[in-house]
């Protein structure tokens, strides 16, 4: 413990970083998470994320309005009859007919929109001719008694299902589209990091002794058509000793001389060959 009016020993400065070590620590550990935050992968899990809530609210406020038409639909068909009987009875299957093929085509929708695939004319009248049908079944019986809070109450679940059935398209082909827009930007901003060795296979590499093989390859690769090869131009594309650059240079003369040779020799066979 340092005594008092003394400055803190190094034991103390260690055990209390300064407020400059504590904002490069905080600004470090901020910029990890928003690379996290902005990585593609997790921005697409969110998103998905949101989508299945947006599904399964949807779906429950339309399973839910259908339910509450069933109702008002059995009693539209089944006007006049004996409560009981077989046309009552089968007067409860009409709703469901035109509910279950609504729910497959909304199903399909789900899908076709998750991959951008355009539908026909034809899935859109078929949704609509359903959500027709059971809006018209539902408030007929209001219309024809001039009821108009019937009309209203009866009205209200039809179209809420039938604006949900087409919100829920728009909505799920707009999450695709952040998906793909936060690929898009994500990948600008946080570019493939770039790979390195490992830090023993670095310095196993650094300690090893440089050997004429590897100042020859070096120059070898460096090496282009119309480049003349000298002492000097091997030490600044090697970094050899000035003792090492003329023996090099001599060396990779000779193999340049003798590639344009043997090339020369194969373009003469071939010309000879053609006559």
């Amino acid at each position: 413990m340092a005594a008092c009016g003394r400055p803190p020993g190094p034991i103390t400065r260690w055990l209390r970083p300064s407020r400059v070590e504590q904002l490069a620590e905080d600004a470090a550990e901020a910029a990890k998470r928003r690379a996290y935050q902005t990585h593609p992968d997790v921005v697409a899990l969110r998103v998905e994320q949101v989508r299945t809530q947006v599904d399964r609210l949807c779906w429950a406020g339309i399973t839910l309005g259908l339910g509450f038409t069933m109702t008002n639909v059995q009693a539209f068909a089944a006007a006049g009859t004996t409560v009981g009987s077989l046309p009552w009875l089968a007067a409860w299957l009409l709703d469901p007919t035109v509910s279950l093929v609504l729910l497959a085509i909304l199903r399909a929708e789900q899908i076709t929109s998750r991959y951008q695939v355009q539908t026909g004319p034809w899935v859109r009248w078929a949704k609509w001719l359903t959500l027709g049908a059971t809006y018209v079944m539902n408030t007929w019986a209001s219309y024809a008694a001039g009821s108009l809070s019937g009309v209203v109450l009866h009205s209200v679940p039809p179209l809420v299902v039938f604006v949900a059935a087409e919100a829920v398209t728009d909505l799920r082909d707009k999450l695709t589209e952040a998906v793909t827009a936060a690929f898009t930007t994500a990948s600008a901003v946080n570019p493939p990091p770039s790979v390195h060795r490992p830090r023993q296979q670095q310095a196993r590499n650094k300690g090893r002794r440089k050997l004429f093989g590897d100042y020859l390859a070096e120059a070898r690769a460096a090496w282009s058509p119309g480049t003349k090869v000298t002492p000097a131009w091997v030490r600044s594309v090697t970094d050899c000793a000035r003792g090492l650059s003329p023996r090099l240079a001599a060396t990779l003369r000779s193999e340049v001389e003798r590639t344009a040779a043997s090339a020369a020799n194969d373009g003469t066979r071939e010309s000879e060959v053609r006559q």
